[in-house]
């Protein structure tokens, strides 16, 4: 188990341990590691896979790694009328289907106190048997479209990102690049001061010339805790409105680059104007632009959208309302990418 915090965010995420594979899912297994550390259902609290126990002396030669051995669901464990083991089973499919080394066992399905709740345990691992199994526990809600692992509220279904995807479709309204078609649309939400979002950017270049048929839009998050960030987010929403998705990006690139000079007031200034003459407009035009209500309104609309789907870090991807994390490495980002288009019908050729 490793500690990670690859993300700028709203509010200090508390230390959570997350396995490997966490880091490279993104956002929505962030709920997952903290749920590991509940308890497991009898059945499977009595049985340990041969990757959790200890030898009794050490091996002459290393043991090689092999497919996690998880404890056989006990039929007494499964309780609750809903959900079906065939529902739990797409959900687990859709987020954790992307990697075909991801390997898991519905354990128990159980009745609850609380009419149309259920409590669902999963065992997740690995087919190379690197890391030991561990645990996903959520709780089922009586719309049956949402789960809440811990203390995080999450999609839920054989097609969780579908109210995602339209709320985007509807809402994400910032430059881009690519497609116009919103067939595959890749949104990012950023922080023209979060370091993580400039180490991000060479994935998002990546994808651009990867996936042309994507749609990769820009979202304003401005995090309160950078005090340029808002600043910058302004003038972003003015040489788009003034020069068009080639020069935003342009004023992009060249912000990311000079992001040091954020730190102050007028090394802010000097970065934002520069980066605005190297997307050819007037400094001066857009400065005044990013004065006004409305360019303000613009970025708090941004705001909104990122709050109304829960997403409070940066960066973020959204690809077709499906979270990950954007720095990860790009082969896995990748490979994301393809799973979810593929899972949505969307042809990439």
């Amino acid at each position: 188990m490793i500690r990670l915090s690859v993300n700028c965010s709203i509010t200090r995420l508390s230390s959570l341990r997350l396995a490997t594979v966490f880091a490279l899912v993104g956002l929505f297994l962030f709920a997952f590691a903290a749920a590991a550390q509940q308890t497991a259902p009898a059945a499977a609290a009595a049985q340990a896979s041969p990757a959790q126990a200890a030898p009794s002396q050490a091996p002459s030669a290393p043991t090689p790694a092999a497919a996690p051995l998880f404890p056989k669901p006990n039929p007494t464990d499964f309780t609750a009328s809903s959900p079906s083991k065939e529902l739990v089973n797409a959900f687990i499919q859709s987020n954790l289907g992307f990697d075909d080394n991801n390997v898991w066992e519905i354990e128990a399905i159980l009745k609850t106190p609380v009419e149309g709740v259920s409590r669902v345990f999963v065992l997740i691992g690995d087919k190379g048997g690197k890391q030991k199994p561990y645990p996903f526990v959520f709780y089922t809600l009586p719309d049956g479209k949402h789960i809440i692992a811990r203390d995080d509220l999450m999609p839920f279904g054989e097609h969780p990102f579908t109210e995602n995807r339209a709320m985007l479709k509807a809402g994400a309204n910032g430059p881009y690049r690519g497609a116009a078609s919103k067939d595959l649309e890749i949104v990012e939400f950023a922080d023209f001061q979060c370091l993580h979002c400039k180490e991000a950017q060479p994935n998002m270049d990546k994808l651009a010339v990867d996936f042309p048929k994507a749609r990769i839009v820009y979202q304003s998050l401005p995090l309160p805790q950078h005090s340029a960030a808002m600043g910058a987010a302004e003038y972003g929403v003015c040489v788009n409105k003034l020069g068009g998705s080639d020069a935003f990006f342009t004023f992009a690139s060249a912000v990311y680059d000079g992001q040091d000079g954020l730190a102050t007031a007028d090394g802010a200034t000097l970065t934002l104007n520069s980066a605005t003459t190297k997307a050819g407009l007037d400094p001066a035009k857009v400065s005044a632009c990013a004065s006004t209500p409305e360019t303000k309104a613009a970025v708090d609309a941004s705001v909104k959208l990122a709050q109304d789907m829960k997403i409070s870090q940066t960066p973020t991807l959204m690809i077709n309302g499906r979270p990950a994390p954007a720095s990860v490495p790009y082969g896995t980002l990748k490979q994301i990418v393809q799973y979810q288009a593929k899972s949505d019908g969307v042809a990439l050729q």
